[in-house]
């Protein structure tokens, strides 16, 4: 699963997912942008290992929802590498966890818009570069909670069953061009609700799912890179959840 000489943004790729996807597609060959807001040490951190094992990565910062920022972003990469083969949509939006009783629109349409925007402005950047090679791969990071409704995500749930739909409209469009668009769906993962969930919660979750344990950004990465690659080269409109089979 090769992505050799292919140029990779990844958004939010400083962390969690993002991280895990970002060294793993510079191990199998990519040239990484690893694109952050605020946390410039830590996106460093990351193209700094990268490096270290031989690989290619820069760190660039730009607000995913803002077109501006994010079209300098672009330009940067395209005048460095002289191409974008492949975008990650990783946004990693703060949302309200409450029951619906007790959200407030604001709340409720903070997320969806957030969510929404950030897919929106990140695919409209790409796509002419894309489209002009003929050729690219977009993956969006969803959640199951899409899907599979749960309580307190009804911000996070609808936002990500927008992106879910979101994505099978660029798919449509695009696959002309040789653009692919699919979506990765993880489900519960420990970095989710707390950086030190207890061994007992661990075990709960293990208990309730087939493959026997808490799911690490390194199993989502995994399938993130097949996507990326030319063995998917046939895959586009799909929604792939990434859960143990919880």
């Amino acid at each position: 699963m090769s992505v050799k000489g292919k140029v990779a943004i990844i958004t939010e790729g400083s962390e969690g997912i993002g991280r895990a996807a970002s060294i793993l597609l510079a191990q199998r060959g990519a040239k990484v942008v690893v694109q952050y807001v605020k946390d410039a040490a830590a996106a460093e951190a990351v193209v700094s290992v990268i490096r270290a094992n031989g690989g290619q990565a820069t760190a660039l910062q730009a607000d995913v929802r803002e077109k501006d920022q994010v079209l300098r972003l672009v330009d940067a990469v395209n005048e460095s590498f002289g191409r974008i083969d492949i975008l990650v949509c990783n946004g990693n939006m703060t949302f309200e966890a409450k029951p619906f009783a007790e959200l407030s629109w604001q709340e409720f349409s903070q997320k969806v818009d957030d969510e929404l925007k950030s897919a929106f402005v990140m695919t409209k950047a790409v796509i002419p570069t894309m489209t002009g090679q003929q050729c690219g791969r977009i993956i969006y990071i969803s959640n199951t909670f899409g899907k599979d409704p749960s309580p307190l995500m009804i911000a996070h749930g609808t936002a990500k069953g927008g992106l879910d739909s979101f994505s099978l409209y660029i798919a449509q469009e695009f696959g002309p061009y040789g653009i692919s668009a699919n979506v990765v769906a993880p489900g519960l993962m420990q970095m989710d609700v707390s950086p030190s969930w207890s061994e007992q919660e661990k075990r709960l979750i293990s208990n309730f799912t087939p493959l026997g344990r808490v799911a690490v950004p390194e199993d989502v990465a995994g399938v993130i890179a097949f996507l990326a690659s030319d063995d998917a080269r046939f895959v586009t409109g799909t929604y792939t959840p990434v859960t143990g089979g919880l």
